[in-house]
């Protein structure tokens, strides 16, 4: 993991924190709309905890062997109890809990609608951060996020879903954990570095989840290659990086304003099922996610400063 954030400081030329978090959240909003459509593609093959568990097994090593050999020595162990605390709920609520509910939705749902869904969270995490971590309500975030959501609606309108109620349950039931983890996660944060709650949160979640080890490995003998690639993908790229640049860009921005950029999660799903998965589009789904995209566009929007120019003593006078 910290190969990824050396490499978000190596490549370009990022001029400073706010540009590396804005490219580190870019990373991680592609690949985890990458992740809907692969978790769609291989859960007729592996069920949900099964999945989760080698999902998070796969970004655990990844994410091991990016430390070690990122670094001559581990990252530093969380101090204090409540550190320990809030990490280890970060790892069971978000990487464990929300991975094993999400997976067991899109056995109901397609993954577009999954998607929506699960994008109410950030609006969660809005009023939450304003609410618990003391970020406030400021006009643009409210009004971005005000902006996503109708965007949302909006490919929601052109979607044809034969999901269940279990289905949507279950999404909302992800959105909820996705939330609470993203607001635990921002106060470990505060004492924790962002490689070793990423690196620990995925080791959590990985032992919580190894009573189904058995019939993971039952489901591996019988398991195409093509969906073993598939969830491997979805360990290395949407978890182990996509987790590792998330927090990356939440140790240098709010919460609230950092959530509501997910808002383009929808839109991104929307262009990659139509070049993958060659469904095309409706016009409802290309309007809603140009208006997510706005909506992410107002929320970063930070009035410039004025400063007004100091005027120079006219010869005479007195300074």
């Amino acid at each position: 993991m910290a190969g990824v954030t050396q490499l978000l400081s190596r490549t370009g030329r990022p001029r400073s924190d706010s540009t590396k978090a804005a490219l580190a959240a870019l990373v991680t909003m592609v690949l985890w709309s990458s992740a809907f459509v692969g978790i769609r593609a291989v859960g007729d093959v592996f069920s949900p905890a099964p999945l989760a568990l080698l999902r998070l097994a796969v970004a655990s090593v990844t994410l091991t062997a990016l430390v070690t050999l990122g670094s001559r020595r581990l990252p530093p162990r969380p101090r204090g109890r409540t550190s320990w605390l809030l990490v280890g709920a970060y790892g069971v609520l978000w990487l464990c809990c929300y991975t094993v509910a999400l997976n067991a939705a899109e056995l109901h749902l397609d993954a577009g609608t999954a998607a929506l869904l699960v994008n109410i969270a950030p609006l969660l995490v809005t009023f939450g951060a304003g609410a618990f971590l003391g970020e406030g309500f400021p006009r643009p975030l409210l009004l971005g996020g005000a902006v996503g959501m109708g965007g949302i609606v909006i490919i929601g309108l052109g979607t044809e879903s034969e999901g269940d109620w279990i289905g949507v349950a279950l999404c909302l039931t992800a959105a909820v954990l996705y939330a609470t983890g993203v607001l635990i996660q921002k106060k470990a944060m505060r004492t924790v570095d962002a490689a070793t709650i990423t690196w620990l949160g995925c080791l959590i979640g990985t032992a919580v989840l190894l009573p189904w080890t058995p019939r993971l490995v039952d489901e591996l003998v019988a398991a195409p290659t093509a969906a073993v690639l598939g969830a491997v993908y979805l360990g290395v790229f949407p978890t182990a990086i996509g987790f590792s640049t998330w927090a990356y860009a939440l140790k240098r921005t709010d919460a609230g304003t950092l959530s509501v950029s997910t808002y383009a999660v929808p839109a991104l799903s929307v262009l990659m099922s139509w070049v993958l998965l060659d469904e095309i589009p409706t016009a409802y789904g290309l309007v809603g996610g140009a208006v997510c995209l706005t909506g992410v566009a107002v929320s970063r929007y930070r009035r410039r400063r004025t400063t007004t120019p100091v005027a120079e003593p006219v010869a005479g006078e007195s300074v």
